[in-house]
């Protein structure tokens, strides 16, 4: 998305969010960067601004996301990616998630 999302958009979002899983924000230095929610369904979405990615900073909160899954006794996770996201893509590998259809990874909880 090219231009910022409505008021009452982000609002329907995060009340969908927050009511099947566990939304969180992403702050870094006192500044409101992304969010992040571990699903009912064990899926994971994160979201972070552009001018904070590369950061390694997706990649903490996807651990953590993972710890938090682990508490809840899953015993996996998983995310649905978009080919195009080869950023996305390489972040979720690197953390030792593994493609298990075009748009799916999953991630097996030790």
């Amino acid at each position: 998305v090219d231009e910022p999302y409505s008021l009452e958009k982000l609002n329907r979002m995060y009340n969908y969010l927050n009511a099947n899983g566990e939304l969180y924000y992403i702050e870094y230095k006192g500044t409101l960067i992304g969010d992040i929610t571990l699903k009912n369904n064990a899926e994971l979405c994160i979201v972070i601004c552009k001018d904070y990615q590369n950061k390694k900073i997706g990649r903490k909160c996807i651990k953590k996301m993972i710890d938090i899954a682990k508490e809840k006794g899953l015993k996996k996770v998983f995310a649905s990616i978009y080919p195009f996201n080869t950023q996305s893509i390489r972040m979720f590998e690197t953390i030792g998630f593994k493609k298990t259809d075009d748009e799916t990874y999953e991630y097996e909880i030790i």
